[in-house]
């Protein structure tokens, strides 16, 4: 627990730094391009489908025969965009997420391993193509997880606990992925998901929950029918800040786990090389040189004499004068 809640706040230190900042204005100009074009081009026409389906229902129908015969007949014609928009808001959410995992989750992880973890090696556990095919395997079952789901939105606890769960589910599987694919091998991936898959999980839900937040901007009613393409702007901006901050959060708890994990299997360092040799003491003070081989040893393989005087030289055999002898005259 002291791991995720360190690997938040920095994280969410790093939502102001001004890279990332930068780094999320693509995903937005791209999002908000796809929606608003969507919205122009066929929003009119996605209204009156949703109208059509209402209308061919018998339950919606009697419900909005009901409205006419309450004087409520006004609210009638807001009710096809609202359930538009309620419909687009969980694709925004996925959209915003999967433009943040394939345009910043690269750069965010880069920029944590360069600030935090200089020294860890790249070992390229997976290609890129196999992070953008987990992310779109991911992303299709979710997107099929909510649309089977859609007729329990009806009950209010359900639409404000499942959308987020589901979210939850794709940042974890999204993300946890993404950010040790480059630095940690295949193997030390999946040691590291299956380990700290619960902990991975959390931290996924939570973030589903906070994406959930910029919803609230649509729950004004018929004013953000009115502000419609600012709304869009903004929660779009939002859920893309929600979802970086998911990324670098993920990316300092995985990285520093995978740290950990290499530095406790990590041999006994060696001795660097250059350095000096530190042998045990020796056991006299007083160090002896070996002499050379037959250095100042008599060719007949004799010891020097007990009394300590210095033998004879090689050849000399007269045997020494005695002690009253006269010098031999020339």
């Amino acid at each position: 627990m002291r791991a995720v809640l360190d690997a938040f706040w920095r994280a969410a230190a790093y939502c102001l730094h001004p890279q990332l900042v930068l780094w999320s204005v693509a995903p937005v100009m791209i999002a908000a391009l796809l929606v608003g074009g969507l919205a122009w081009w066929q929003g009119d026409a996605m209204v009156q489908a949703v109208r059509a389906t209402l209308e061919g229902w018998p339950w919606a129908r009697a419900a909005l025969d009901w409205l006419d015969l309450a004087g409520l007949g006004a609210l009638r014609t807001w009710i096809a965009p609202v359930l538009l928009l309620a419909l687009a808001v969980p694709l925004m959410v996925v959209l915003a997420l999967a433009l943040v995992a394939m345009l910043m989750t690269p750069a965010i992880v880069g920029l944590v391993a360069r600030r935090r973890f200089p020294a860890l090696q790249r070992r390229e556990g997976a290609a890129w193509w196999r992070v953008w095919a987990w992310s779109l395997a991911s992303t299709v079952v979710a997107l099929a997880l909510l649309a089977l789901s859609l007729p329990l939105w009806l009950l209010p606890p359900v639409a404000l606990v499942l959308p987020p769960l589901v979210w939850g589910w794709l940042t974890y599987r999204i993300f946890s992925y993404e950010v040790l694919s480059a630095h940690a091998s295949a193997d030390e991936r999946r040691r590291i998901l299956a380990a700290h898959r619960s902990p991975l999980l959390a931290m996924g839900v939570v973030s589903g929950y906070m994406g959930a937040v910029p919803t609230l901007l649509w729950a004004a009613g018929a004013a953000t029918l009115v502000l419609a393409p600012l709304l869009l702007l903004v929660s779009v901006w939002l859920y893309t800040l929600v979802f970086a901050f998911a990324a670098a959060w993920f990316a300092h708890y995985a990285l520093a786990e995978l740290q950990a994990l290499r530095a406790a299997e990590a041999p006994a360092m060696p001795a660097a090389p250059g350095a000096p040799l530190r042998l045990p003491p020796a056991a006299s003070s007083e160090v002896v040189a070996e002499a050379p081989p037959g250095a100042g040893t008599p060719t007949g393989g004799s010891e020097p004499p007990a009394d300590g005087r210095p033998g004879r030289a090689h050849g000399d055999d007269a045997p020494p004068a005695a002690a009253g002898d006269a010098p031999a005259r020339a």
